[in-house]
């Protein structure tokens, strides 16, 4: 699943979507199934709660939305840079991953664990390095597994100008990009192939059921002689 945290409602033109697309075909082409989601398109309310209509929000897209993203090996959370961050849609994805993170896989893990992230940045402002950071710390931290090179961007000339698919940007033939958006991909589902074959990341010391029950490896528990 690629998230496209454009502030563009569709049907209008993302440049995000541009680089996404690179990705994407390529993915395709090696047989993967791909979503595109634009999350802008949908009612996510704002909040840390896996339901915000519990929480005060008239309507909230993200209970319908969720499964649809562990549903996916690979989670590619993509976007424009705005004042050198990460856009708001973009921030409030990750939040919204961030208020599932409680829940727990049928290993006693993080329902994250198992899964792949990535991430591609845009914009014709300095900071594609600072977002992606942002990014994929999020991601390891509720549970994904980021590869090596797991990030890719395009930024045009500082300051007003050309955008990544606006004619004469020269961003879909950057050789820089177009290198790093392709070891970014095979990374990815290199890692997800890995992981799937493991069947996911082992349980030892990581689970968190184990730990609440008293349980914590390597330690001697005073109730278990």
């Amino acid at each position: 699943m690629f998230v496209n945290a454009t502030l563009k409602r569709s049907p209008e033109v993302s440049n995000t979507g541009g680089l996404i697309d690179l990705s994407a075909d390529i993915m395709r082409r090696h047989g993967v199934s791909v979503e595109v989601v634009r999350a802008v398109d949908h009612d996510i309310a704002t909040g840390v709660w896996p339901d915000m209509t519990e929480h005060g929000a008239r309507s909230d897209e993200w209970p319908s939305l969720f499964p649809r993203v562990l549903d996916a090996n690979v989670l590619v959370l993509c976007g424009p840079i705005w004042l050198g961050d990460n856009s708001s849609v973009m921030k409030r994805f990750i939040e919204r991953l961030y208020g599932c993170s409680g829940e727990l896989n049928e290993h006693g893990q993080s329902i994250f664990y198992g899964r792949v992230g990535g991430c591609l940045i845009t914009g014709n402002e300095d900071g594609i390095k600072h977002c992606a950071m942002n990014v994929l710390y999020s991601l390891q931290h509720l549970g994904y597994t980021v590869p090596p090179q797991a990030d890719a961007g395009w930024i045009g000339e500082a300051g007003p100008g050309p955008s990544y698919l606006d004619p004469g940007s020269g961003g879909p033939e950057n050789d820089f990009t177009r290198r790093n958006t392709s070891f970014m991909t095979y990374n990815l589902l290199h890692l997800a192939a890995l992981l799937r074959d493991a069947g996911g990341v082992p349980t030892y010391g990581n689970r968190r059921d184990t730990w609440d029950a008293g349980r914590a490896p390597d330690r001697d528990n005073p109730e278990h002689r």
